[in-house]
């Protein structure tokens, strides 16, 4: 890793944040496996601690949450006895909130879909928003107590809950069942029915598949270590938070989520992000 230079490291992470996996990146940059890898963990680490320290004190609105489901290893049906149960081999999911009108990220967390992992990922959105806030999830009960725990009383929250039809069997595996009909459910507070919705955080599960091939589905590029995964997922959202200006908030002109929620002044470039590597 230290054998490349500023310019060559710009180029493999410009590669990483657009979607290419490992194996394009050695092709396209000639750079060897172990260096890229490398570079990823040195660089997903700088971002993670990067976040963790200034995504706080945010003065934030209207968040949405989603879970986003991906495997690590193998799939679930093809994990060996001997990690059969163990995180990080098989389904893994990733817990993503998005604030509606700055679109910035103010938190995400890999693990399983349970109570637990819902309470750790909660608590943590709790602990870097700096007002109250109205707040919509899907309509999974395990958010019931996520959010009555971090929260309690001082958090305007409703689920949005969406009935799907059933698709002919052979386009299953391809698409998603259709929405046939939706319910606004207000669980605390008074939220503005409105601003119940979950469209933002839905349409990031998008960003997410195309800017990160681990997440691409029906591929051979997913993730074989979940340390990498996470390492992943910390410089996607550190681009796409810093660096990467989005449509609907030119105003007049390009702008990124963290420039809306007034965490920076200016674009960040990827070498400003490779700097952050010490």
């Amino acid at each position: 890793m230290n054998k490349l230079n500023q310019e060559r490291q710009a180029q493999v992470v410009k590669t990483l944040v657009e979607g290419n996996g490992i194996n394009g990146i050695i092709r396209i940059t000639g750079v060897a496996k172990n260096t890229v890898l490398k570079l990823l963990a040195d660089l997903g680490s700088a971002c993670l601690e990067y976040q963790s320290k200034n995504l706080r004190n945010l003065k934030l609105n209207r968040i949405q949450c989603d879970e986003i489901w991906e495997f690590c290893y193998a799939k679930e049906k093809n994990v060996p006895i001997q990690y059969k149960g163990k995180f990080g081999y098989g389904d893994i999911w990733t817990f993503v909130a998005m604030d509606a009108e700055t679109k910035l990220v103010p938190c995400w967390l890999v693990g399983m879909r349970d109570v637990g992992h819902a309470c750790e990922f909660i608590s943590d959105l709790k602990e870097r928003l700096a007002n109250r806030v109205q707040l919509t999830t899907d309509g999974h009960k395990i958010y019931l107590e996520a959010v009555e725990r971090a929260f309690g009383s001082e958090v305007d929250y409703a689920q949005l809950i969406k009935m799907y039809g059933q698709e002919p069997e052979s386009e299953k595996r391809y698409s998603p069942a259709e929405c046939i009909a939706t319910e606004k459910h207000i669980i605390q507070g008074k939220p503005e029915t409105k601003d119940i919705s979950t469209s933002y955080i839905e349409r990031q599960n998008l960003t997410m598949r195309m800017g990160m091939r681990r997440f691409t589905r029906l591929t051979n590029g997913f993730s074989k270590k979940v340390e990498n995964h996470m390492y992943a997922i910390a410089l996607h959202f550190m681009y796409y938070n810093f660096a990467k200006p989005h449509k609907s908030l030119a105003n007049p002109y390009p702008t990124t989520p963290a420039m809306a929620a007034g965490l920076t002044n200016h674009i960040w470039t990827i070498e400003d992000i490779v700097r952050m590597v010490k």
